[in-house]
């Protein structure tokens, strides 16, 4: 499944996953571990499997900040956004984790406010038609 998160007319960003959900991690993490202390962190804190294809989300204490790394198959992937004029819309600082839909990822990853965007929900039809 391809996920397109983020499209100008300088650059395209998308990236591969499962149908796994997006997980947020709610605490704060040091944004100097790498690849492998945040993986290592979903194992130990989060207790799941890094290579499961879920994207798994961390912040930053600053809101202005966030991590990713996912698994798309041949390798761990991590990416690090900053916004510039703005801050991503997190909830209160907690222990847990947030599941997020697919649009509500593409929500959080452009810097909108993610708890106003809801999946429709569709029933596959009957028959084709």
């Amino acid at each position: 499944m391809t996920q397109r998160l983020r499209s100008t007319s300088h650059f395209q960003i998308s990236f591969f996953t499962t149908s796994a959900p997006s997980l947020s991690q709610a605490l704060t993490v040091d944004f100097r571990k790498g690849h492998d202390g945040l993986a290592a962190l979903v194992q130990s804190h989060l207790q799941k499997k890094p290579f499961d294809g879920a994207v798994y989300v961390f912040r930053a204490k600053r809101v202005d900040r966030l991590k990713m790394i996912w698994w798309d198959g041949t390798g761990l992937v991590m990416a690090y956004k900053r916004l510039e004029q703005n801050a991503f819309k997190w909830p209160a600082i907690r222990d847990g984790v947030l599941r997020l839909d697919p649009a509500q990822f593409e929500a959080l990853f452009a810097g909108l406010d993610w708890r106003r965007v809801t999946a429709l929900e569709t029933r596959p039809p009957a028959a084709a038609e």
